[in-house]
């Protein structure tokens, strides 16, 4: 071949990946402007995409494509479930529910078909130690079936000591089954999880990522933490299965976390969830038909399940969340350990702390992601401004995820305050109407406000140039952190 033949032919070669990449990006705006996303956020993908030739459509398919109606259960197997496990229903007019709240119960089973339950009872954890203990003595106590579910599982002290358990379970013949997720427990060892696998655990990790799947399942992950043994016990928060929540890491303390041990009729809703996230995984029902045991005396102890997830129609947790903060009168109390609120969330607070609403927002003063540690920073001077008040809890990693509205409301769960939480993960969080819960809480919240720094407007404003400008420059990318 010519000299001039390989000139024409490299020519040839280079105008066709150039109409190919013009072609990926137009499909890909094309795309974008269908979904009717924010404006916001889909011109920022649209200027992304053109004006960054190759990192933009890379970002673009790793960070920015939606998932929305994709169906994680045939129509056909989520009838079946429903039919085999739909929660008592309860007559929330027999309730002493104020207008409000009604309207949050009927919003909330709306949205993602959670019954409002009643015959509850609710056990409060706020270290790993305590929380943990009480997972194994009930492990260790289960009878026919332990469904287990954790965003991080890992094969380190504790992540053994649960995984001996239930490998001992397992060979006694009590149904045993797992679900982590892939990424959040990627640091743990294959063997780790093939080892419960060769003693008969069923294990499953959630949207593995895999050549060539890795575009499609990298950055939806599932953050749920669910426990169900015998039908009866359930638990539910922020912990996830790792020594950090017990010993600390690197030498420094515990992390701080909430989680729930539950009894009652909520345990058919936590069963439920954990079904449709295995049929999703599995594609079939292969689940033992668990009936939840009445075995509490009848009480006012309301409480409701709420899921959310990317393949949902609307973004579930954060509908509620806009829904109780803007109906609060009094009171709001936050503890997230990141702060990176959608649009509509952080108008919501500044009108409440302008309506002379007590809000509170607690977050770490030091996380395990710098990134979303100062992404977080940059919301607090327009909260700040609006009369919000801001904590930073400096007695170790601040995990725990809850908000306390009024003397009625508690919803706390998996659910952090940010963008990835509300419209990417899958993620499950508890609404509790009881007011002795909602004490219990705020005691709780009070009690960490003493190991937290208060800031103030006029020093904030003084910190270092430096870092305002990795503030607002993180503010950008928040969406996707």
């Amino acid at each position: 071949m010519s000299l001039t033949d390989t000139i024409h032919l490299s020519n040839w070669l280079a105008l066709a990946v150039v109409v190919l990449y013009a072609a990926m990006v137009i499909t890909s705006v094309i795309v974008v402007l269908r979904e009717n996303r924010n404006p916001i956020r889909a011109l920022s993908w649209v200027v992304a995409l053109i004006f960054l030739p190759g990192i933009g459509l890379v970002f673009y398919l790793f960070f920015g494509r939606s998932l929305k109606g994709l169906q994680m259960i045939s129509r056909h197997n989520k009838r079946k479930l429903m039919h085999d496990h739909t929660p008592r229903r309860v007559d929330i007019s027999a309730f002493d529910l104020h207008a409000e709240q009604k309207n949050l119960v009927i919003l909330a089973h709306n949205l993602c078909r959670g019954p409002f339950t009643a015959n509850n009872a609710i056990e409060i954890f706020t270290d790993g130690r305590h929380k943990f203990e009480s997972l194994k003595r009930d492990l260790l106590a289960a009878r026919s079936s332990i469904l287990l579910q954790y965003y991080i599982f890992l094969d380190d002290r504790i992540g053994n000591e649960i995984a001996d358990i239930l490998i001992d379970k397992a060979r006694n013949g009590v149904t045993v089954k797992v679900i982590y997720d892939h990424v959040g427990s990627f640091s743990a060892k294959n063997r780790f999880f093939k080892r419960m696998q060769a003693a008969g655990v069923d294990t499953h990790p959630f949207f593995k990522v895999t050549f060539p799947q890795l575009a499609n399942r990298i950055n939806w992950r599932n953050h749920r933490k669910i426990v169900v043994i015998d039908g009866e016990i359930g638990y539910i928060g922020g912990m996830n299965i790792a020594d950090r929540y017990v010993y600390g890491s690197e030498g420094d303390a515990p992390w701080r976390d909430t989680h729930f041990r539950l009894q009652g009729d909520i345990i058919e809703s936590l069963l439920y969830s954990f079904t449709i996230d295995w049929n999703f995984l599995k594609k079939t029902p292969e689940l033992p038909k668990v009936i939840p045991v009445a075995t509490l005396p009848s009480n006012q102890t309301g409480v409701q399940l709420v899921t959310s997830g990317p393949t949902d129609s609307w973004n579930n947790l954060s509908m509620v969340f806009l829904k109780a903060i803007s109906a609060a009168r009094r009171t709001i109390y936050i503890q997230t350990p990141y702060f990176l609120p959608t649009d509509s969330l952080l108008s919501a607070l500044q009108a409440a702390a302008l309506a002379k609403v007590d809000v509170r927002i607690m977050i770490p003063e030091n996380t395990d992601s710098v990134l979303l540690h100062y992404a977080s920073f940059s919301y607090v001077t327009q909260c700040l401004k609006a009369g919000i008040k801001v904590y930073l809890y400096e007695a170790g990693m601040l995990h725990a995820k809850s908000m306390i509205i009024d003397d009625g409301l508690v919803t706390a769960g998996s659910t952090n305050f940010d963008f990835r939480s509300f419209e990417n993960n899958f993620e499950c969080n508890l609404l509790i109407y009881d007011s002795a819960i909602n004490r219990r809480m705020r005691d709780i919240f009070f009690q960490d406000l003493k190991q937290c720094r208060k800031l103030r407007l006029n020093e904030w404003k003084k910190r270092p140039l430096g870092q305002r400008f990795l503030e607002s420059l993180l503010r950008l990318v928040s969406p996707i952190l």
